[in-house]
Parts: structure tokens; C-alpha cells; sequence
């Protein structure tokens, strides 16, 4: 794939990097409750040590930094790999981030921040990245796999020969899983390419919508055999045997 790879332990895990005890804590309390899991570091030197142990989905990192900046720590980070990094810097800093941004940094925010905010820069950041070796094919004119067979140009889809109605969304997602099929595709990535990369809403409108299609497409909807959920990742759609 690429050089500078992913390489994730936890896809939801995130490093915290913040020298101020009481923004660490802030921070962890608020990931938390988004259902993240939260490391921290208080210098640059931990963070990188930190990073390398337990292999972020995410970094977010403060600019002024004890013992390395957290400039030079984004540079260390994107030197072998694509982890997303959000920097954090005091208002009097923006400078700073802005030259963040430059050695690769993915955004940026400012100190006081939202709470709000911040959760949905974060949810953003991840699902602008694909998961580790995953290459997404997008779309075709026309997709079969076994007994299910979509067309894109005329918006048909067929299961064992008989024709059943989705609405755009179920479409485009049925689209996307069979245009894949044998691949695990990560819920961050299913809702980057249906929802958009600015969609900031509850996670769960994608289980609903996959809920929807195994109605119309599995056999058993409650023992689905085609749309598998990979527990902690995402969906697969999977191909038949033979």
C-alpha cells in the first residue's frame, strides 16, 4: 500500500499530548464518554514513546510541549506514518499550528475549545482515513455477487431474480459493500462515503441503515449471511463459497 502506513492497534484508541494536567483529565473524561479510549503524555518525548507502544487511531497533540515541541513531534509521527494528528495550540500560537499543518499535521484547533467541537474534528479526522490495507473501490455500472446484482445506471437491484426497492442511502451503501465484497470496510470509512467527510451525527444512523438492507437482501435478517458485522471494525459483504 503505502509506505508511510497505519498502523493501528485500537481503532479507538487516542493519545492525548498536553503538558496541563487539568486539560489532559478535561479531555480523557470527554473522550471517554464518546466511547473512545484515551492514553496521555505530558512532554514530546513521552508522546513519542507513547505512540509507538500503542499505535494511536489518533493524535491530539499540544503545541508547547516540555522537553520537544509538538511541532517536531508531528514531524517525528509523520515520518513513518498517516495517523491522523490534530494540533492544539493557545490562541497566541496559531503561527505555531500553522507550521504544524505544514510538517503534516491533519487540523488544528485553539485553547479555550469547545468540547463539541473538538469530538467532531476528531470523528472527522478518522473518517477521512481508510483502515489499514484498505484500498476502497468506490463504484461500477454494474455489480454481481451470488445472487444479488445491482445496477448502478438504472438504480436496480435484484436479489435471487426478483427486483427490491432501496432508497438512495441503502443503494449507495449496498454499492459500495458488494463493490467490495470480501473486504472489511470500517463504520468510519461506510459513513466518510455515504454521509460525507462533514457528517457529524450519531454513529448508529449507519447500524440502522444496515439494518434496513439486511431486510431486503438477507434470507434471515436476524442470522445475516451476507452483510457481516466485524465486531469493533466494521461490515463485510460476503462472497459466496464456490
Amino acid at each position: 500500500m503505502h509506505s508511510a502506513g497505519i498502523d493501528v492497534a485500537d481503532p479507538q484508541l487516542i493519545l492525548v499530548v498536553d503538558d496541563e494536567p487539568s486539560y489532559r483529565e478535561a479531555l480523557t473524561a470527554a473522550l471517554e464518554r464518546e466511547g473512545f479510549a484515551v492514553e496521555t503524555a505530558a512532554d514530546g518525548i513521552e508522546a513519542l514513546e507513547r505512540f509507538v507502544a500503542s499505535r494511536p487511531a489518533l493524535v491530539l497533540l499540544d503545541v508547547m510541549l516540555p522537553r520537544m515541541s509538538g511541532v517536531d513531534v508531528c514531524r517525528e509521527i509523520r515520518a513513518t506514518s498517516r495517523t491522523p494528528i490534530i494540533m492544539v495550540t493557545a490562541k497566541n500560537t496559531e503561527i505555531d499550528a500553522v507550521v504544524g499543518l505544514e510538517v503534516g499535521a491533519d487540523d488544528y484547533v485553539s485553547k479555550p475549545f469547545r468540547l463539541r467541537e473538538l469530538i467532531a474534528r476528531v470523528r472527522a479526522a478518522l473518517r477521512r482515513v481508510p483502515g489499514e490495507g484498505e484500498e476502497v473501490v468506490e463504484r461500477a455500472d454494474s455489480l454481481e455477487v451470488g445472487d444479488v446484482v445491482l445496477d448502478a445506471a438504472r438504480h436496480e437491484v435484484f436479489v435471487r431474480g426478483e427486483q427490491v426497492a432501496l432508497p438512495l442511502k441503502e443503494f449507495d451503501l449496498l454499492e459500495i459493500l458488494l463493490a467490495n465484497a470480501g473486504r472489511v470496510l470500517t463504520r468510519d470509512t461506510l459513513i466518510d462515503r455515504i454521509w460525507g467527510p462533514n457528517y457529524y451525527g450519531d454513529t448508529k444512523t449507519l447500524d440502522v441503515h444496515i439494518k434496513r438492507l439486511r431486510s431486503k437482501v438477507e434470507d434471515d435478517p436476524t442470522h445475516p449471511t451476507r452483510i457481516l458485522t466485524v465486531r469493533g471494525v466494521g461490515y463485510r459483504y460476503e462472497r459466496p463459497r464456490g
